[in-house]
């Protein structure tokens, strides 16, 4: 059989220009919201007809930015990293194909010039390759009995703090990104820390839009320490860390 040749037909405007903070799956951070422009010769309005009669959307995707090659087990964050399973039983962006699927709702649908999908709770890197579109259909797509081996259920939420100086910061920056406080509370609940770390007192840092969120976890708490806005010579510095999957 020849290899198949696939196309974006899309690409994603998202919060998370870093692969460190992204939400390690869909939906887990509401305020999430991202914007999918469709391509030529994609971009008709015909083509997303009907759509505006669904919540919800599956998004097919690339993992473009995912370094290395696939392996056959992989250590998933959800068995702390030091367990392994098969690359097939996890969503590891280390595939044989690096391709992804995410669920995202649907909240508009703009065809004024081209096609701007308006979406929430999306967990991908800024600038992703979409290259399909498919409704998310309730009776089909969700089954209630269904077993979800070494995921039981979602993961344990931090509380999340700010320092009275960062919560300043928060305020001068809401007025440009009115929901920062509940993106940046929704993130860091779920601890997007390496799986083997344990240092209460170091500081880590990811970007969300233009800004360097710098904060610090103890066992059950994340504490904002800075919220600082970036240079466009900062914008170009190296990322930290890939989380993913379950």
């Amino acid at each position: 059989m020849s290899d198949f040749v696939l196309s974006p037909i899309g690409y994603l405007e998202t919060p998370f220009p870093d692969r460190f903070g992204i939400p390690r799956q869909p939906r887990l951070a509401p305020h999430a919201v991202g914007r999918l422009r469709l391509l030529r010769p994609y971009d008709r309005a015909e083509a997303v007809r009907g759509l505006e009669g669904f919540s919800h959307l599956w998004l097919s995707f690339i993992f473009h930015r995912s370094a290395g090659g696939w392996s056959p087990t992989v250590r998933p964050p959800r068995l702390g990293g030091n367990r392994r399973v098969g690359v097939f039983a996890s969503r590891s962006p280390f595939r044989p194909n690096p391709i992804g699927l995410s669920l995202v709702e649907l909240t508009a649908i703009d065809t004024r010039a081209g096609v701007v999908l308006e979406l929430a709770g999306v967990d991908l890197l800024d600038g992703t390759p979409v290259i399909d579109i498919k409704p998310y259909l309730p009776f089909v797509d969700s089954v209630a009995q269904a077993r979800s081996g070494f995921v039981p259920g979602p993961p344990p939420r931090l509380a999340v703090e700010f320092r009275p100086s960062a919560m300043a910061q928060l305020r001068q920056q809401s007025l440009r990104w009115p929901h920062l406080q509940q993106l940046l509370t929704e993130v860091l609940a779920q601890d997007p820390r390496p799986a083997y770390a344990n240092d209460a007192e170091r500081i880590y840092g990811f970007r969300l839009f233009d800004l360097e969120i710098r904060w610090r976890c103890t066992a059950l708490q994340a504490i904002v320490e800075e919220i600082v806005a970036l240079t466009a010579t900062d914008v170009g510095h190296a990322e930290r860390h890939e989380p993913w999957g379950v």
